[in-house]
């Protein structure tokens, strides 16, 4: 399709997404999420996608919300506003296969919510990530107050959230909001080349261990031990796990 503010590409196994308002610097806007989600229903409705790398054009992954098109909104249009981003953030954490995040510049307010509703994070070493909205008056509306605390723990993100300070990619590894740091000119290559080790090793068992783990985190321990039992069970059932132990024994590579 021809997206006026999203790339794609398909690399192998890999889709790749860029956020392309490079003149805004990829602020989320309405145009932003209404493409956002035509891509997601493509891509659900396709059902070929093994995982997912999203990033940014030019210098920033996304700068935040665009505020020139928030700027005078009422508190229900507000609302519409933080609802739309919720939603749309919601579809990219529940979809059915690994997401990950390639960070490439700044990851501030909107952009930062976007990139921790990823599965996980790669950053360039150049990249800043931080959560200013009360700089405008205003709190993370795209339920940064709650994915940011469960990431980092709840001392950091009132640390951030409450103070705007930005941040480096080395502090974000440090306090556990990204998992990779590397250069700038390594970054796109490295995202996509575990992507693709995803993709590739055990896909089924992949998505699984997402689920698993998402749905679990919330749940009580025994509940999710529980949760965990039965899809471990299930997937004895399908043949990519016997080809998965056939191999092993063998002492061969799958053949997923």
């Amino acid at each position: 399709m021809n997206w006026q503010t999203l790339k794609t590409e398909q690399q192998g196994n890999v889709t790749l997404l860029t956020l392309s308002r490079p003149e805004a610097m990829n602020a989320l806007n309405t145009k932003l999420y209404s493409e956002l989600n035509e891509f997601l229903d493509l891509l659900v409705e396709q059902g070929t996608c093994k995982t997912l790398v999203i990033t940014g054009d030019g210098k920033s992954f996304v700068a935040g919300a665009d505020i020139s098109e928030m700027s005078g909104m009422s508190g229900e249009q507000g609302s519409a506003f933080s609802k739309i981003g919720q939603d749309t953030f919601d579809r990219f954490q529940n979809l059915p296969f690994p997401v990950i995040a390639a960070i490439n510049g700044f990851a501030l307010g909107g952009g930062l919510e976007l990139a921790m509703a990823c599965d996980f994070r790669f950053a360039s070493n150049k990249a800043k990530f931080g959560q200013p909205e009360l700089n405008l008056g205003l709190i993370p509306g795209y339920a940064g107050t709650q994915r940011l605390s469960r990431l980092t723990g709840l001392g950091n993100a009132l640390w951030l959230i409450l103070t705007c300070d930005m941040i480096s990619a080395d502090e974000a590894l440090r306090i556990g909001l990204v998992q990779k740091v590397t250069e700038p000119e390594q970054l796109l290559d490295l995202t996509l080349a575990m992507a693709e080790k995803i993709a590739v090793n055990g896909s089924l068992a992949a998505l699984k261990a997402k689920r698993v783990i998402r749905d679990g985190f919330n749940m009580p321990f025994n509940e999710a031990s529980l949760l965990e039992q039965k899809e471990f069970g299930s997937l004895f059932n399908e043949s990519s796990t016997q080809e998965g132990m056939k191999a092993f024994l063998e002492k061969r590579k799958p053949t997923w």
